[in-house]
């Protein structure tokens, strides 16, 4: 049995360069595709958002002299790119996607419609929600919270290359240590890097829990699906 009914999953863009410095790494790509479908056919309901800083990151662009709202329009467009590789993967192995994009690009993709993107996921549909919000300034954290709420996921569960939420970064605080559970409130207090905090904030206010797991590590969304705590849950 399924521990959750509708998920939103958030994919990092920079996950799928995999071991290459830049783009998309095939193996890594059909590794999300080969898990994302695992859990398709336990009847898991999905939706998805991807990221776009393996190709260009809106922000980084704006410290290098790119105007600021050009810049995440650029990263809106790689998004795009990412959920269209995303999606021809899972096509690859069987699965029905559609992806939908916050601006309009057919026939590239359908204009994102909250009504129209339940009921593909309740036939059968994987949903890819690309280029954000549609906004400039707001990033892809922010993009997933809104589209979870909107869709009415059970929770939003974030993929990174991590395996929850350290009180430190692991990866330069050797002492840090590692979270079962923690609320927002407490996230917010301590400062934590688990989101944007638009993208907290968002998901308290509409009580999205979110659980922080290693998407890297093959095996490991079944895991979280099948109720196994291998991350972190931050909640009200």
């Amino acid at each position: 049995m399924a521990r959750f009914k509708r998920i939103l999953l958030k994919l990092s863009g920079e996950s799928l360069m995999g071991k290459q410095s830049f783009g998309i790494d095939p193996e890594r790509l059909g590794d999300y595709a080969r898990q994302i479908k695992e859990i398709h056919d336990m009847g898991v309901e999905i939706g998805i958002v991807i990221g776009g800083g393996n190709i260009f990151r809106g922000l980084s662009g704006s410290q290098k002299g790119f105007d600021r709202v050009k810049g995440d329009q650029m990263g809106m467009c790689a998004t795009v790119i990412n959920s269209l590789a995303l999606s021809s993967a899972l096509g690859a192995i069987g699965v029905k996607t559609k992806v939908m994009t916050a601006i309009r690009m057919e026939p590239i993709g359908e204009f994102y419609n909250k009504w129209k993107a339940v009921e593909a996921m309740q036939n059968g549909y994987i949903c890819i929600f690309s280029a954000g919000t549609g906004n400039p300034y707001f990033t892809t954290d922010t993009g997933s919270s809104l589209r979870g709420i909107e869709i009415e996921a059970d929770v939003m569960l974030k993929g990174t290359r991590v395996d929850g939420v350290y009180t430190a970064d692991p990866e330069k605080d050797p002492t840090a240590k590692k979270f079962t559970e923690i609320t927002y409130n407490e996230v917010l207090e301590r400062g934590l890097k688990v989101m944007d905090l638009t993208a907290i904030c968002m998901c308290q206010d509409n009580n999205l829990p979110i659980y922080v797991f290693n998407m890297d590590v093959v095996g490991n969304l079944k895991k979280v699906i099948d109720g196994e705590e291998i991350g972190t849950l931050v909640h009200n």
